[in-house]
């Protein structure tokens, strides 16, 4: 969450500390449906008995994902952002985007695949949590120094869409019911290996729009109207197919784009990210 660091105004006894109820009542939300993933996943039984907690905690990592786009855009839309509120969602992503997606991957692959080293899967579990936290951690402090880590641009692959991917990724695959105990399956090493890839992403200095300044006011195209229309219509038609495919594939093409960004054009990347303060024409 993108913050004012002069959000603070002195008080009697010192420096006033602000906390705004509605975007810190979703950064709650984040953390509690985090917390929730985290219990389910413990909660499940071995092997294809306990697919259905696991789906649970998936759906619940997904609430936690819409909980942190909202508070934040909330917060920028009602000119509430404070340090606190930078702080807090910090402290929650850490939970829900960290520990849970690295104790769920653990659980359903690597705790079978190195059953007889285990201390090989805490190991390759941890690496995301830590890479995270060091990715949470440096955004922070870019933000507080006022530099493009609270800006337009995230510096590293956001780990709210690093959670989101691999949530997304494990649904898919646990589409199919036959090949639901993923362990046994031939795509176990797949999700350690995305595990491992994002972890490299957060700490890097690839960049990736934020779309914070995304404006929904800005004058689109005939052909882009229809396009988004026919999209959100195709969504509400194929509901049932949304969280094994549509989510896995945005998530995706949204960690290829970091890479592929800085070879487009301006105006290409303008269309795509449609900033608010490079748009220059008319507002209807």
């Amino acid at each position: 969450m993108e913050t004012n660091p002069h959000d603070e105004e002195p008080g009697k006894n010192g420096p006033e500390l602000r906390i705004y109820f509605l975007p810190n009542l979703l950064t709650a939300g984040n953390l509690f449906f985090g917390f929730v993933a985290l219990t389910k996943i413990v909660e499940a039984a071995p092997g294809p008995a306990g697919n259905g907690d696991i789906k649970l905690a998936l759906g619940f990592i997904l609430l936690a994902c819409i909980c942190d786009l909202l508070d934040g855009r909330l917060a920028r839309m009602g000119g509430v952002e404070s340090p606190f509120g930078r702080e807090f969602d910090s402290l929650a992503d850490i939970i829900s985007f960290g520990a849970a997606p690295a104790f769920l991957v653990h659980r359903v692959v690597l705790h079978e695949v190195f059953l007889n080293r285990p201390e090989i899967g805490w190991f390759l579990a941890s690496i995301y949590l830590i890479c995270g936290a060091l990715r949470l951690a440096r955004f922070n402090c870019l933000a507080a120094m006022s530099t493009s880590g609270g800006g337009k641009e995230f510096l590293g692959f956001p780990i709210p869409a690093a959670a989101g991917l691999v949530a997304s990724l494990t649904l898919f695959l646990m589409w199919d019911e036959e090949k639901a105990d993923l362990s046994k399956g031939p795509w176990r090493y797949l999700l350690p290996g995305i595990l491992l890839f994002l972890s490299v992403m957060m700490v890097s200095e690839v960049k990736y729009p934020s779309f914070k300044t995304l404006d929904f006011r800005a004058r689109r195209t005939f052909s882009k109207t229809v396009f988004t229309i026919l999209f959100l219509a195709a969504l509400v038609i194929l509901y049932r197919y949304l969280l094994q495919i549509v989510l896995p594939l945005i998530f995706t093409l949204y960690l290829l784009y970091g890479f592929i960004r800085p070879r487009i054009s301006r105006k290409v990347r303008h269309g795509i990210e449609e900033e608010e303060e490079d748009y220059d024409g008319p507002q209807l």
